[in-house]
């Protein structure tokens, strides 16, 4: 497979690439499908999942007649894969192939994304995607997809309309074909509203890129304000105007501008500005508290200090974090503020966590070994006063535990493929399953506190979205509700003696509340006015909680009284969300929940449409140019491509064709090739084409847990070459024909990594090949390099040894192509009198300013960061010992940047002071440009 592709014209599949999962699913996964002509719906059969899909063919009909006239008026039938395996709750939708992927995990917290049933959400958001995509092919997007195919059309849509609008439109109609959606959670607000409250004005270029040292908000919520507000001012078909001159690229630049002032009259800086004034206006009235203009007053992001729980009266348990270090549980001294670091938390999907009794227990994260699709959430008790840690579950899908009050046992929400969720009582030394609470309303659980020796707290949601919190029953599941279902998101309960405390969406805020006696008490936070506080947990006379800022979440502390709680009524719950006064999310009516539709279901063949060639990609790798047909199917399992290559250097051009099918394991690769008019360097005069058929098996594993990221890959193939001399050539040369084998390993493992962190903290990367001629003629060559990541003198700076080692044969039959790295502003050497070389490099990586500056919406410049080296590389002689030396010292810089305001892209420059180069031939100073080779892994 190539290595690289256009710079200038593939950017925009990125995003796309990095949501794919190959292969993941055994062999023995079987698929259904819903087929009509607006989708094919595809999931694993045998999971129970006949009534989701359902509902989500049923909303997507719906959603094609009610919302798609303020899109455009086209629909292309698509194909949506649910997957149920994974513990992570996302989706996407892409081109190349054109399909989406829902994973169907629940999220543990309503606070971000709501109560909505998750499929019926993914519906809702995903399939705007997918009208946006359908109607976006026109004018010269039409004329990119007819050029470049699937990727083409993504290409030019992302350059002519910004990923803003993507979201912000497809939030916008998850709010409005809801009871519920983002638009209508305080949550979803915060980040803007603690920018404003801590007088924090970025710069738009700021707001769509983002920054390495300072909180801003993502697309999704500038988007949603923008969307949010066109709809409101000028209509629900503004943005159908827009984007349809958009697309076509109507005045070629800075299209979507151009159109924004066409159809509203007012410039698109100006319209922009407004859009963000309308929201801004309801945080105007608050602010000047305590949060905020601590906020204000911190130069850069600070950090997140999250679910701080007592240990004593003067101790609490809390998780830290920053851009500049992972996440890790920490001791606080609540009386002086010092902080004593307990251990690093392992891999997780947030930093939920139960502290009780001298015990931690959270949820972490593993990979399953060998199938992408599946992964799994384990429970792990780490001992405050030891330090040690124990993984108590294995291979489960176990979310927000909480350790009871005697350290003895642990309730946690156990979630099976498709979202059915049930309380699990479990031992806390061995992980046993001591109690599976009985769920018959299919509530879906989350974030489960022991109430007592009896009952669990807990929040919970329905089929149809609403939710409460109640009090489970653990010996026959009965519930108890403790506040009125309503769409108002509930979580984070805690309790304390007879008291329930938990947050709740009160308004324009998210606050804190307390039960005791069935009677509701709203805590007034005075140090936070204005944003959501959350995690609020009581000791004595004692509170500390989490407040959302613009600095990260910050940990507050205030003092208790019987006066410091304010009686509310339960039934002020049933009011209303609040929607910021916008009066087309009030008009128009939501799509219900509906699971009962009935549609034919049929067996989907992995086979279908396996080889699906889908678009047309250039590639740079210098000297290699390559053009290339690449094709994958619905499933990934299957990646295609035939290519044509010209190489400057040696003038010759290669044509091929290669696959690798990752429906079973191992995976099968094959690949054929031709490469034209190849000639020596050295020899002018000897000319030849060459012919290479492949057949190979890789095995690829994954080892993600604990504090490190691990994979290891076992590839090995066989290979079958002809040599034929062309030209002059063929009258002196005999023609080559021969069998080699070649065989590989690589492995990483990597540490978490921070925001700011260039290189992990700690990191290995190995790679050994050996390719040996089996048949007629002799000839071999290994290759071994590593790279050894360590911590540098700050947080941000790190360490980085290189080493390598390559060792071949001394005849003359054939040379392997060579990829041994030599010190930095050298050429390579592969000839056979140098068959053995070994190199060293010492990197020392570091950053260098922040700019947060961009030019014309082109490119931002988030970081410059620098690189010190030295490289020495040895090459032994094949006869006696002599040996030549290559040695290099240097320095490299580096601009991480974003394109287009979306796409990162890091390039630099080397400067590299040869201090053997007229050895070579070379000066003693050597400039080079480093391209983005980071921009596409194949």
């Amino acid at each position: 497979m190539r290595k690289l592709f256009l710079f200038i014209c593939c950017l925009p599949v990125l995003n796309v690439l990095q949501a794919q999962q190959f292969g993941g699913h055994p062999p023995s996964t079987k698929w259904n499908q819903i087929n009509n002509d607006t989708l094919r719906l595809i999931f694993p059969a045998n999971l129970a999942l006949e009534k989701q899909a359902a509902d989500i063919a049923a909303t997507i009909q719906r959603l094609g007649v009610q919302t798609l006239p303020t899109i455009g008026d086209r629909i292309r039938k698509v194909s949506i894969v649910l997957q149920p395996r994974t513990t992570i709750s996302n989706a996407y939708v892409a081109l190349g192939p054109w399909r989406s992927e829902f994973y169907l995990m629940p999220p543990q917290s309503a606070f971000d994304l709501g109560t909505t049933p998750w499929y019926h959400a993914l519906a809702l958001h995903e399939y705007r995607h997918i009208q946006q995509y359908n109607n976006f092919r026109k004018g010269l997007s039409r004329v990119a997809y007819y050029l470049f195919g699937q990727e083409g059309l993504a290409m030019a849509n992302s350059a002519a309309i910004p990923n803003w609008f993507w979201e912000g439109d497809a939030v916008y109609q998850e709010t409005l074909k809801s009871r519920q959606g983002r638009g209508r959670l305080p949550f979803f607000f915060n980040d803007y509203r603690s920018l404003w409250l801590a007088n924090k004005n970025y710069s738009w270029m700021k707001l769509r890129n983002g920054s390495l040292r300072d909180f801003v908000p993502d697309h999704y919520r500038l988007g949603y304000m923008q969307v949010a507000y066109g709809r409101e001012k000028y209509g629900a078909g503004f943005w159908k105007k827009v984007t349809d001159d958009a697309a076509r690229f109507n005045g070629v630049f800075y299209p979507f501008q151009r159109a924004i002032k066409k159809y509203s009259n007012t410039d698109y800086k100006t319209f922009r500005r407004e859009a963000i004034q309308y929201f801004r206006a309801y945080a105007d009235s608050v602010g000047g508290d305590g949060v905020s203009n601590w906020a204000g007053r911190q130069s850069h992001f600070a950090g997140d200090e999250e679910f701080a729980q007592w240990i004593n009266d003067n101790t609490v348990v809390l998780v830290k974090s920053s851009y500049k270090k992972i996440p890790a549980f920490y001791l606080r001294n609540i009386s002086t503020g010092n902080d004593t670091r307990l251990r690093t938390k392992d891999i997780s999907l947030d930093n939920y966590f139960s502290y009780r009794n001298g015990k931690i227990v959270y949820a972490a994260y593993e990979a399953d070994t060998r199938w992408n699709w599946k992964d799994y959430s384990v429970l792990k008790v780490l001992d405050v006063e030891t330090k040690q840690q124990h993984t108590i579950t294995h291979r489960s899908s176990y979310f927000a535990p909480d350790i009871a009050a005697d350290g003895k046992t642990i309730v946690a929400v156990d979630v099976q493929p498709g979202g059915f969720a049930t309380l699990h009582i479990v031992d806390a030394a061995s992980g046993a399953v001591l109690k599976k609470i009985p769920n018959p309303q299919q509530l879906f659980y989350s974030q489960p506190k022991f109430y007592d020796r009896q009952s669990v707290v807990a929040a919970v949601r329905t089929t149809t979205g609403a939710n409460t919190l109640v009090k489970v029953n653990i010996d026959d599941g009965t519930v108890e509700e403790l506040l009125p279902w309503s769409m108002r998101a509930v979580g984070f309960p805690a309790v304390q003696g007879d008291t329930i405390t938990f947050t709740a969406a009160w308004e324009q805020r998210d606050e804190l509340f307390s039960l005791v006696n069935k009677q509701l008490y709203r805590l007034p936070t005075p140090d936070n006015t204005g944003t959501g506080n959350y995690q609020l947990s009581t000791n004595n006379n004692k509170a500390v909680y989490s407040a959302f800022t613009a600095a990260g979440y910050h940990l507050v502390q205030q003092d208790l009284s019987g006066k410091s709680w304010q009686p509310v009524s339960a039934e002020a719950f049933t009011a209303p969300l609040f929607e910021y006064s916008l009066d087309n999310l009030k008009q128009d009516q939501p799509i219900p929940v509906d699971t009962s539709r009935r549609y034919r279901i049929s067996r989907y063949r992995k086979t279908f449409n396996l080889i699906n060639f889908h678009s047309w990609r250039p590639y740079i790798s210098d000297p290699d140019y390559t053009f290339s047909l690449v094709g994958e199917n619905v499933l990934n399992t299957l990646q295609t491509e035939i290519y044509f290559n010209y190489n400057t250097d040696e003038k010759y051009k290669e044509l091929g064709v290669s696959a690798i099918y990752g429906g079973y394991f191992p995976y099968l690769v094959l690949g054929v090739s031709e490469t034209f008019d190849r000639r020596e360097s050295d020899t002018p005069n000897r000319t030849w084409n060459e012919f290479n058929g492949r057949f190979g098996l890789q095995f690829p594993f994954t080892f993600n847990g604990g504090r490190f990221y691990r994979r290891l890959s076992l590839s090995g193939g066989f290979n079958h070459h002809q040599v034929n001399y062309t030209l002059g050539s063929k009258n002196r040369f005999a023609d080559k024909q021969f069998e080699f084998a070649d065989a590989s390993v690589s492995f990483t493992m990597q540490s978490q990594v921070a925001r700011q962190h260039i290189y992990p903290r700690f990191g290995i990367s190995l790679f050994s090949r050996y390719r040996t001629i089996l048949t007629t003629y002799s000839g071999y060559q290994w290759l071994t390099s590593a790279s050894l990541y360590l911590p540098g003198a700050f947080p941000t700076h790190n360490l980085v040894l290189n080493a390598a080692y390559q060792k071949r044969d001394t005849l003359t039959d054939y040379s392997f192509s060579n990829s041994f790295p030599m010190s930095r502003g050298y050429l390579g050497i592969n000839y056979y009198r140098w068959p053995e070389m070994y190199k060293v490099g010492v990197n020392y990586h570091f950053p260098l300013l922040y700019p947060d500056v961009g030019i014309g919406n082109i490119v931002y410049f988030q970081r410059v960061r620098t690189n010190g080296f030295y490289d020495y590389t040895d090459l032994k002689y094949y006869r006696g010992d002599a040996h030549l030396q290559f040695r290099s010292a240097g320095a490299e810089m580096f601009f991480d940047t974003k394109w287009w305001n979306e796409y990162p892209v890091s390039f630099g420059i080397r400067y590299s002071r040869l201090m053997d180069g007229e050895l070579m031939g070379l000066g003693a100073n050597q400039w080079e440009f480093i391209l983005p080779v980071n921009l596409l892994g194949r």
